[in-house]
């Protein structure tokens, strides 16, 4: 034992109440700076702790992955993170249907539910993340999701993230995305949504670092601007620019798209963030100035906040001493990413910051995955089915085949940008579970992707009863430059094609002459016709997500009608449209194109059967302010319960460029068996307006507006006809 003298004493007590005392001081001197004191206004907090950071701090503050500011305990901090169908690339996590499998399902309610767990599980992950100091890539609560770019042309590798080709679906699902993302608590945002790629950005994805997108202002105000603007006008809090030019300028520094638009005309508040590396390609793709601290410049001063790169970090402070730019500016800028932080809870007591009690048993949750189930049954579109095979009876068929290439694979389940769940359902999996040990289900890959002779599980399918076969695309044959390695053009499909391989299997099933169920994966339009004829019905199950072989057996067993709708249009040829680099809105999409195709926008067979009759006709309209305001009845007439999606388009007054047909209101409706359901209808006046190239403004033109209810683009059921007289304001 050692003894101490009471001299050694003293001083060991001395040096241990200073070690105290410069602890509480520090401590101290952190509570009492005003940024940290959440009884402060917001602005300012940002106003003191931007007084505290000397220049080079602020600027290393505009990188995506920046380090911090130790000295002001302010922690790392990486902005990417992704969330477009579930948090992506940070392990588990509940895995939902592909962006274009949710807009599929015509329920933008379904989609605040969706997005609201995403949000959920994301909370949960950052907790977990930051508790043990993991301030990692893909672990915070900026989510640079949804894309809301239309998908204009079936040859976008990409088109499988958005919502689809029609500018109001696009703007009402990614709407309710972005709410579900942030939450409804007024002080806090629960994860920061970004609305992606601003603007006019929809490939090729070969050349997406360099092209010049030309477009006159009516279809870019009326088409490509369309959802940016709605959900600009819904909040939501981020915005990332695109890599391409828009008439010639780089979005990323593009003071009309980023200043006069987003910023003055629009008012958004949130921050701009670039396209990972898109102020490198102002130098490197587009050519059009090797000067970086230019570029940091015109960036900065154009309107962005945040770099997914390093450039801004490395070459802003150049920028400064070129006097390029001003420290007033670069406050500016950076108060606005800051806000972002503030809005999240950054710089607040945990204790009273919403969401920092979720934990692990907040993500992939039992209800998580019951969701993730109901959004691909909801997604699953039913193309074929005029024998009346489905549902099946199962105490019809005593064995089952399942067979094909995508049957019992992973891929075609979860498509890209996407989590793990370590519940992966296959459609194998899911179907042999639904039919029970009573019913001797067999599973055969069946054919590969390039074989056009050899194929598995032929003989066994002549001795079931009925095969079922998963054939089409995969995300490695779609999808983004470089993550679809196996795609023809880089990310891109050169055609509608089904694999030749697959095409090939499917002949040689046909010929044991037993019924087939075609069961097609694919994130975009492809040729349905060249399967047609082996095909006795016909499901499109997109990338369904987790719980995709489960979704699949429901719909195939009949425990739920199919209803979902296509959020595309499914051409004949890529013939029929124009080139794949023009950007002109003509001839494109059901809004333009009056040519024949396979299936229009927004179909989708159902089991059951629906009725449609007025319940209150729109009235004459008298002012801009007006909303149309009517009513259908719905019933359900078939032999089953099931989901109707009433869809209503408008037709315009016979001028020049106006769109054959538009959607302006959709609802998904569950309906009993014999039963009915009111349907409210409301369009604001102004969603009537087009953008008049001579005056350069909105304008709502005389004339007669033909109000179409219908189950698709191409139907009618009912319609009814709204007189707007000239000089209404």
């Amino acid at each position: 034992m050692i003894n101490l003298s009471s001299e050694m004493k003293r001083i060991y007590k001395y040096f241990f109440c200073l070690l105290c005392f410069f602890a509480c001081l520090k401590i101290q001197s952190q509570e009492i700076f005003p940024f940290r004191n959440d009884r402060l206004p917001v602005e300012n907090r940002i106003k003191d702790l931007l007084s505290r950071l000397t220049l080079q701090e602020k600027i290393s503050l505009f990188g995506f992955n920046n380090k911090g500011v130790p000295r002001l305990d302010m922690p790392a901090y990486n902005w990417w993170n992704e969330g477009l169908h579930g948090v992506a690339r940070a392990g588990l996590a509940t895995v939902f249907p592909q962006a274009i499998g949710l807009a599929a399902t015509f329920n933008d309610s379904l989609m605040e539910t969706v997005a609201d767990v995403i949000s959920t599980e994301a909370r949960a992950k950052y907790n977990i993340a930051v508790a043990k100091n993991r301030r990692i890539q893909y672990m915070g609560l900026t989510f640079w999701s949804p894309n809301i770019n239309i998908f204009r042309d079936p040859r976008w590798g990409r088109g499988q993230e958005t919502y689809g080709e029609d500018p109001f679906l696009t703007a009402t699902m990614g709407y309710a995305f972005v709410k579900g993302l942030q939450g409804n608590n007024q002080h806090y945002l629960k994860t920061a949504a970004g609305a992606k790629h601003f603007a006019v950005h929809s490939g090729p994805e070969a050349g997406r670092h360099s092209f010049n997108a030309l477009v006159d202002e009516k279809d870019l105000r009326e088409t490509y601007l369309y959802a940016f603007r709605k959900l600009v006008e819904g909040g939501v809090e981020a915005v990332m620019c695109a890599y391409n030019r828009l008439n010639d300028q780089p979005c990323c520094t593009n003071n009309r798209l980023l200043s006069d638009i987003l910023r003055k005309e629009w008012k958004f508040k949130g921050h701009v963030v670039t396209d990972c590396g898109a102020l490198y390609d102002i130098a490197d793709y587009h050519k059009l100035t090797n000067d970086k601290a230019a570029i940091a410049a015109a960036a900065l001063k154009a309107g962005v906040n945040l770099d997914c790169s390093d450039l801004l970090q490395k070459d802003a402070i150049e920028a400064f001493e070129r006097k390029l730019i001003s420290e007033k500016e670069i406050d500016s800028s950076l108060t606005v990413l800051l806000k972002t932080q503030f809005r999240l809870g950054f710089y607040d007591d945990k204790s009273i910051v919403p969401f920092t009690a979720l934990g692990t048993e907040s993500v992939h949750a039992p209800a998580h995955i019951a969701l993730a189930k109901e959004a691909a049954r909801q997604s699953m579109v039913l193309l074929k089915n005029d024998k009346g095979l489905l549902p099946l009876k199962k105490d019809k068929y005593n064995s089952i085949m399942v067979l094909g290439a995508n049957a019992g694979a992973m891929d075609p389940l979860v498509a890209n940008y996407h989590g793990m769940s370590g519940n992966m359902v296959t459609f194998a999996e899911g179907i042999t579970a639904a039919a029970g040990p009573g019913i001797a289900v067999q599973y055969d890959q069946g054919s590969d992707y390039k074989d056009t002779v050899h194929f598995g599980g032929i003989w066994a399918a002549g001795e079931s009863d009925i095969a079922i076969a998963v054939i089409g695309l995969t995300p490695v044959y779609e999808g983004e430059e470089g993550d679809a390695f196996l795609a023809e053009h880089g990310g891109d499909k050169l055609s509608l094609g089904i694999p030749a391989a697959h095409i090939a299997f499917l002949k040689a099933l046909r010929k044991k002459n037993k019924p087939v169920i075609v069961v097609v994966t694919a994130g975009s339009a492809v040729d349905i016709a060249a399967i047609e004829q082996y095909a006795d019905a016909i499901i499109l199950a997109w990338y369904p997500g987790e719980q995709g072989g489960n979704a699949l057996a429901d719909i195939i067993f009949g425990n739920t009608s199919p209803a979902g709708r296509l959020p595309i249009t499914f051409y004949q040829s890529l013939q029929d449209i124009p080139a794949y680099d023009n950007y002109s809105m003509k001839g494109r999409t059901y809004r333009y194109f009056d040519g024949k195709v396979q299936y229009p926008f927004g179909f989708g067979l159902s089991y059951t059967s629906f009725e449609y009759s007025w319940k209150q006709e729109p009235v004459k309209i008298s002012s801009l302010k007006d909303t149309l305001r009517f009513s259908v009845t719905v019933k359900n007439s078939g032999p089953t319960n099931g989901d109707e999606v009433v869809q209503v388009y408008i037709q315009y007054p016979n001028l020049e460029r106006m769109p054959l047909k538009e959607l302006k209101a959709f609802k998904r409706v569950h309906i009993i068996q014999g039963g009915e359901q009111i349907v409210q209808f409301n369009i604001p006046v102004t969603e009537l307006q087009k953008w008049d190239m001579k005056q350069n403004k909105w304008v709502l033109y005389p004339g007669d507006y033909t109000l179409v209810a219908a189950s698709n683009s191409q139907d009618t059921r009912l319609s009814s006809v709204v007189k707007i007289k000239a000089g209404i304001k």
